[in-house]
């Protein structure tokens, strides 16, 4: 188990606990978000922590695999899903890393504050793109630290290391369109979601809606 495992497996009975910090930005990207699906759709959510956003989407979509690589948080996702007996949600223990699936597999894939905490976005969002279908759906709402935390990269990997915080990586808002535009993706829909505020400092978060093109 890797350290950032451990990190959220500890965290993650606190983790459930913890109000929405924006209520009235997390319904804006639910709504926004619902607008993209179909009754149809198979929709892939990787760090889906203890899987609530992926709760209140299934009754708009046919399927939700929902992947987390904290076995701690999956169990709690489970027993939520259990409780509220919904039967179209699947939660499994695997990080985007391990997933292997054919390629045009999913209609969207949700990627929800969780691109900061990988150690290689990139890969990540070409793996994303290759999972989708032909104008199939990226939305990922993403904690940008470059723009007024850049700061924050050198004390990253000691918090680290003391076990304080899990991976984080700082990129700009930039930086991150950047990278969802050279794996080929076309920003849909972007949104300045209000800042992550921490005791430490402010930071921008971003909504988009990336499409994969249709072929030409």
């Amino acid at each position: 188990m890797n350290a950032s495992a451990k990190f959220w497996n500890k965290v993650a009975d606190g983790y459930v606990k913890q109000p929405i910090a924006d209520e009235a930005a997390y319904q804006k990207k639910l709504q926004v978000t619902r607008d993209y699906f179909q009754p149809s759709m198979n929709v892939l959510e990787f760090g889906c922590g203890t899987g609530s956003t992926a709760l209140v989407h299934a009754p708009y979509v046919h399927h939700i695999r929902a992947i987390d690589f904290s076995v701690n948080m999956i169990a709690i996702a489970q027993a939520k899903a259990a409780e509220q007996n919904i039967q179209n949600v699947t939660f499994e223990q695997a990080s985007i890393d391990e997933l292997s699936v054919p390629d045009g597999t999913y209609d969207a894939v949700l990627g929800l504050n969780v691109l900061h905490l990988l150690a290689d976005k990139e890969t990540a969002i070409a793996k994303v793109y290759k999972m989708l279908q032909p104008s199939g759906a990226f939305i990922t709402s993403t904690i940008c630290m470059g723009d007024t935390m850049a700061w924050f990269k050198l004390i990253a990997p000691i918090g680290k290391a003391l076990g304080l915080f899990p991976l984080v990586k700082v990129f700009t808002v930039k930086d991150l369109e950047t990278s969802l535009t050279d794996a080929g993706f076309e920003i849909d829909y972007q949104w300045q979601a209000g800042d992550y505020q921490s005791p430490i400092g402010n930071a921008k978060i971003v909504f988009i809606v990336a499409k994969k093109p249709e072929p030409r």
